[in-house]
């Protein structure tokens, strides 16, 4: 991609500030003027050139190189002299009125007192497509090499594209910045907000609508090779445009281009006069908020998402970042860690997928800055979830993600440093495979609960039962007198299983073996034989026996009902 640069001088500000303007200029076709240009641009570094005016309109001289235009043939020259007219009625027609009602006008009739601006042609590095020099602006006196005009450089290899008059109208802008801000406010603008209007322009005019070969192509592929280059950090490398390009798109489709405006003719610059043209036009977010929004849309680019998650251009709707992938690998107690370092207002998208389980995910932010970090989680590719990590005293931010490779689920986070440096800020995260998460290991201990107090339930039934038995055999063996005789061969009898309990009570040496079965058999005989031999006068002499007989008749249920009274 060719890149339009600009170069600024500021010299003597304030006395030039109320400079008017010294020399007028009335240029004729075909005349030649001594230039001086920036030799950091220059294909040759040259430092001064000659040109001569080819074409020239109602508002643009077009003055080209003659060391290069001696080398063209004269098929060549009419070429050039063709595109260049054409050049003249589009900037007559289009650029100039678009850009003047959208942003104002440059200073006219400038410092020569002529409403014509210069553009000048000569051979320029590959990489760039134009550029300003600010030093144009001021009298000699202030700045020795000014060209005393309102004056553009365009490359003059590709000068016959069709990129030209994107070329053309960014660094128009430039001009009219100069005048908005330098000249009107006395404040200079900050360079990345400059470039961001000035490549913002283009489309503006209507040249990114047809997509292919525009300016706006260029620069996605400029972002897709540098997507994490710092916004506000400006190098005057390519790789610049990328990203600024693409959030002023972001920035324009969500909120207007009435926030370009408005922050340009405010007095102040940068981040402070858009936060101050957002608030003016009544938008609750402000600039970090909108760039944290802007670097999940490039990820996922899906309105369904909600609204301030994609572009509403249509040339931008297929946009989207490929993350750094970081795999987790399929076994228990695995785990990665990353340790990085980024710039603010850099966007950095790292995706973690693999893993079996629960995924437990750490974030460190080893800095004193506050680090935003916003994350998306995926199911089967499709962004499911979207929310920004929470940090404690510690600067440290924990998320657990239940089922993470039984759903096909990814996790992708956002880090990001919104300050007014250009500094490096370092973090590190641990993405680690647990069985649970806490919240998991919580409904499984809630679900132990629920089991186990259904469990005391249960036995609590059966214990009840239980006692209802036990009652109900206490109540149908409540022993009192012996009312009736009791014999060898009874089964199932109270008044045996009261028996017996009597006997058990005697001790183990008139019933050792102390059953208690209602059942009258030879134990039970024994140990009435036992029973009535002990008490031989009470209950056997009156019937003239030494010996038990083991029948339970009156006189041996009277010594029985007797010992029971005691």
């Amino acid at each position: 991609m060719k890149n339009c640069f600009k170069i600024k001088f500021v010299l003597f500000f304030a006395a030039l500030i109320l400079s008017g303007p010294s020399v007028v200029f009335a240029d004729s076709l075909g005349e030649n003027v001594d230039f001086y240009i920036a030799s950091s641009f220059d294909s040759a570094e040259r430092e001064k050139i000659s040109a001569s005016l080819q074409v020239k309109s109602d508002q643009l001289y077009f003055y080209v190189d003659n060391a290069w235009w001696e080398q063209l043939q004269n098929g060549s020259r009419d070429e050039l002299k063709s595109s260049l007219s054409s050049l003249c009625q589009e900037f007559d027609d289009k650029i100039y009125p678009i850009l003047t009602s959208t942003y104002g006008s440059e200073w006219n009739p400038g410092i020569d007192n002529d409403e014509r601006i210069t553009v000048l042609l000569h051979q320029m590095q590959e990489s760039a497509g134009g550029y300003i020099r600010t030093e144009d602006e001021y009298p000699k006196e202030q700045a020795p090499h000014s060209n005393l005009r309102e004056m553009i450089y365009l490359n003059a290899s590709y000068i016959t594209s069709s990129i030209a008059k994107s070329f053309l109208a960014h660094e128009f802008t430039h001009l009219i910045v100069f005048n908005q801000k330098d000249k009107i406010h006395g404040v200079t603008e900050d360079t990345w907000l400059n470039e961001a209007r000035a490549d913002y322009a283009p489309a503006r005019v209507g040249y990114d609508d047809e997509y292919l070969g525009s300016n706006l192509q260029q620069r996605i592929s400029i972002f897709l090779d540098y997507p994490s280059d710092p916004l506000i950090e400006w190098t005057n490398q390519k790789k610049d445009y990328g990203a600024l390009n693409l959030f002023i798109q972001y920035l324009v489709d969500h909120y207007g281009v009435e926030v370009l405006v408005n922050s340009l003719h405010s007095k102040k610059t940068g981040v402070v006069s858009l936060n101050e043209a957002l608030q003016n036009q009544g938008y609750a977010r402000d600039f970090s908020q909108i760039f944290i929004d802007w670097t999940i849309a490039v990820l996922v680019n899906d309105c369904e998402l909600g609204e301030k998650y994609c572009y509403k251009n249509e040339n931008l709707e297929d946009l989207r970042i490929a993350p750094q992938i970081n795999f987790l690998p399929y076994a228990d107690q695995a785990s990665l860690s990353r340790t990085d370092s980024i710039k603010e207002w850099s966007g950095n998208w790292y995706k973690i997928s693999g893993g079996k389980n629960a995924l437990k995910f750490k974030f460190t932010a080893n800095s004193d800055v506050q680090f935003k970090v916003p994350y998306i989680i995926s199911e089967n590719s499709q962004a499911k979830e979207i929310g920004l990590l929470e940090f404690n005293h510690n600067k440290e931010a924990l998320l657990y993600i239940p089922d993470f490779r039984a759903k096909n689920k990814s996790l992708i986070i956002i880090p990001s440093v919104n300050g007014d440096t250009e500094e490096s800020h370092q973090f590190s995260f641990v993405a680690s495979v647990i069985e649970k998460t806490p919240e998991q290991e919580q409904e499984s201990e809630a679900e132990l609960i629920i089991q186990l107090k259904a469990m005391i339930q249960e036995l609590l039934k059966e214990i009840a039962q239980i006692q209802a038995q036990i009652k109900a055999l206490q109540q149908q063996h409540v022993c009192g007198k012996l009312e009736t005789n009791l014999y060898y061969g009874m089964q199932n009898n109270a008044q045996v299983s009261c028996l017996q309990e009597f006997l058990k009570a005697q001790g183990t040496e008139i019933y050792p073996e102390g059953i208690v079965s209602g059942w009258f058999g030879p134990l039970t005989k024994q140990a009435i034989i036992r029973f009535q031999e002990k008490y031989v006068d009470e209950i056997l002499a009156e019937h003239g026996l030494i010996s038990g007989t083991g029948f339970v008749g009156r006189t041996t249920r009277a010594k029985i009902n007797s010992l029971l009274e005691k």
